[in-house]
């Protein structure tokens, strides 16, 4: 196969190959794979292969079709790729495969590897938003998280799939750990609404297993090999990662807060002396990444998060709420805000008009140093 690069060797005697924008784990005997692709998903005891693919038409640009329906469009892809489209499953996304994270773990005679690819900055979504979708039939959107996970082990049907929910708990407890927000609520992410997952089991293994939850040591190597892998590739195909999060700004936007909406509250606040946008732009990222106050912005933020789960009362929350305001706006210098209603109605706009003030306040003071 031209340009055909090997990715990985696993354990399994498997061999996961990059090429033609593709990532092809090509099997060297008989495995058992679980896949929720809509593309010959379910449960498979006879396949050759499986893949992810990149499936737009170059970085940055829209997603191809090759036929009217998915399967069809995978089927063609699939001989593209030089393998039996009728014994091989696949997975479509808008992410790279060169930002793939390869990732394996082992315990004595058993080892686990996740081959993930990922991004979830325009389509990530926590479980429960409101959704639009509700036909019987749709051209599914590529997925954005997939993940090939292999198991060098064998097990019964019933086991690799509690192995797809260890995996998927995983991938979510990896994005929850980066505080990832919600694209569709002001929920943080679950997941993309367009996650897939291929699970692989060795059916030549020696080694037998009955059990992938948390209790069981199949389980505890998934559950640390995909939150490695999705962090990594998540990393690696946006920039998602602990520093990026270091912000604010970023915190907020699940609330709708953005630059153009503290902009807009600058100018209120600032009046005619208001400065030109890319000079606020600097001030406002000076204080969204500031050491001294995104610690208490953060807590800020969650403690909204623990009303709005009902785990605070409103009461509790305001009182928190206002202590927090007192060290952020004495550390800026600025004006107390107080919140006296609802605090999920008034705690956002509260710290976005923080930040505004904030900007207002050190432009001037950089002002009267200059002159």
């Amino acid at each position: 196969m031209e340009n055909r690069l090997t990715l990985a060797k696993l354990s399994t005697g498997d061999i996961a190959y990059l090429y033609d924008k593709s990532i092809v784990l090509f099997f060297a005997g008989r495995r058992k794979v679980l896949s929720t692709s809509v593309y010959n998903g379910g449960y498979h005891e006879d396949f050759t292969a499986v893949y992810n693919r990149d499936m737009t038409r170059g970085a940055g640009m829209p997603c191809e079709m090759l036929a009217p329906t998915y399967e069809e469009h995978m089927a063609i892809v699939s001989r593209r790729l030089g393998l039996d489209a009728a014994r091989v499953t696949g997975m479509g996304t808008a992410a790279q495969m060169t930002n793939a994270a390869v990732k394996s773990l082992s315990y004595e005679e058993l080892t686990v590897t996740a081959i993930v690819t990922g991004g979830i900055e325009t389509n990530g979504g926590r479980v429960g938003d409101p959704a639009t979708y509700f036909k019987k039939r749709e051209k599914p959107r590529p997925g954005t998280i997939n993940i090939i996970l292999i198991l060098d082990t064998d097990m019964p049907p019933g086991v690799l799939a509690r192995a797809l929910v260890t995996c998927t708990e995983a991938k979510t407890a990896a994005i929850q750990e980066l505080m990832a927000g919600s694209h569709y609520s002001t929920g943080l992410a679950t997941g993309s609404g367009t996650d897939q997952t291929i699970v692989v089991a060795n059916a030549e293994s020696s080694l037998y297993l009955d059990g992938a939850g948390k209790h069981s040591k199949l389980g505890e190597l998934i559950g640390r090999v995909v939150m490695a892998a999705v962090k990594e590739a998540l990393d690696k195909q946006s920039g998602l990662c602990p520093v990026k999060q270091h912000n604010l700004l970023r915190r907020l936007q699940r609330f709708g807060v953005t630059s153009d909406t503290v902009w807009a509250a600058y100018q209120k606040c600032a009046g005619a002396n208001a400065a030109i946008k890319p000079v606020f732009l600097a001030a406002l990222e000076d204080v969204v990444s500031s050491a001294a106050l995104v610690p208490y912005g953060i807590l800020y933020i969650h403690l909204l998060d623990e009303y709005l789960w009902q785990l605070l009362p409103p009461e509790e929350t305001r009182a928190a709420a206002g202590k927090l305001l007192e060290i952020l706006t004495a550390a800026t210098d600025t004006a107390m805000i107080a919140v006296d209603g609802s605090p999920g109605k008034e705690m956002i706009p509260a710290l976005e008009q923080w930040l505004a003030e904030s900007c207002a306040r050190r432009l001037t003071k950089e002002n009267r140093e200059e002159g």
